[in-house]
């Protein structure tokens, strides 16, 4: 197992137990294939860097509450109950397309030599942990708020050392809550979460960002 395996265990180990008591609009068990499917975008046209680091970023699949370890979109209509929206799903589950969104969004930075889900070789220079803590929209009146929240590690391979950790929030509102309104929310909110992570992890690293 390597070092980054190790620390991403010990990180699984003090996370918050899954969410429990969960209901759904529709059954999970349904044939989702049949619910129309939404993506969203990692920012684009954002700062990039004048050369890329020779380093290795192994971004690992983020860890996260039963509840949200699905493709189904979660909507809260109290803080104590978690169902989901009944005519759509993310075209990915909630933890791998936050995976994609993070990859996307630093090969969109063009400041590292390699960024992947898993090394090139016997192991990569520094691996990528996270625990999504929130990622739903919560009703508001006639509206939904949407909450995002994320902790993340950068751990260093060679020793399995935590060089820096942070949690990271972000939101936006929808005026109203049929799908697609709710779905553009959840689009803002994650262009800005996208960008923070980003210029956090590039910053650790020593990666200096200028315009695009």
């Amino acid at each position: 197992m390597t070092p980054a395996a190790l620390a991403r265990r010990a990180f699984l180990l003090s996370s918050a137990a899954a969410l429990s008591g969960c209901s759904a609009l529709s059954a999970l068990s349904g044939a989702t294939a049949e619910l129309d499917v939404y993506e969203l975008r990692a920012p684009a046209g954002g700062p990039v860097a004048a050369r890329p680091l020779d380093r290795h970023l192994i971004v690992e699949v983020p860890t996260t509450a039963g509840a949200l370890d699905t493709d189904r979109i979660m909507i809260r209509p109290n803080a104590l109950q978690a169902q989901y929206l009944p005519d759509a799903r993310w075209g990915e589950p909630v933890p791998v397309m936050v995976q994609t969104l993070m990859l996307r969004s630093f090969e969109n930075t063009q400041g590292l030599r390699y960024v992947g889900r898993r090394p090139v070789g016997p192991g990569g220079d520094y691996a990528l942990i996270t625990e999504i803590s929130d990622f739903q929209a919560e009703v508001a009146g006639e509206g939904a708020s949407i909450r995002l929240r994320l902790t993340a590690r950068l751990v260093r391979e060679a020793d399995a050392r935590i060089v820096a950790s942070r949690t990271f929030s972000a939101g936006a509102e929808a005026a109203g809550t049929d799908t697609i309104v709710v779905v553009e929310a959840f689009d803002r909110a994650v262009a800005g979460l996208m960008r923070d992570v980003t210029g956090w992890v590039m910053a650790s690293l020593g990666v200096r960002l200028g315009n695009a």
